[in-house]
């Protein structure tokens, strides 16, 4: 049986916390900011956490 391999681009977009949630950038954070009000912009830079039905698929993706 061959090794699983990790999905690169999968690996590149999410991060796994230690108690093993799955965290993600925000979408429409990378441009036309300046039609952004400031606090949309400043929520964007936060991680959001993924449902918990995603996750199971991105931890298979990711390995």
């Amino acid at each position: 049986m061959p090794k699983k391999k990790t999905h690169k681009g999968t690996a590149k977009r999410f991060k796994i916390t230690k108690t093993g949630k799955i965290l993600h950038k925000k979408m429409g954070s990378s441009h036309l900011m300046e039609k952004k009000s400031a606090k949309r912009k400043r929520h964007l830079k936060k991680a959001n956490t993924l449902s918990k039905v995603e996750q199971k698929r991105i931890k298979r993706l990711i390995g």
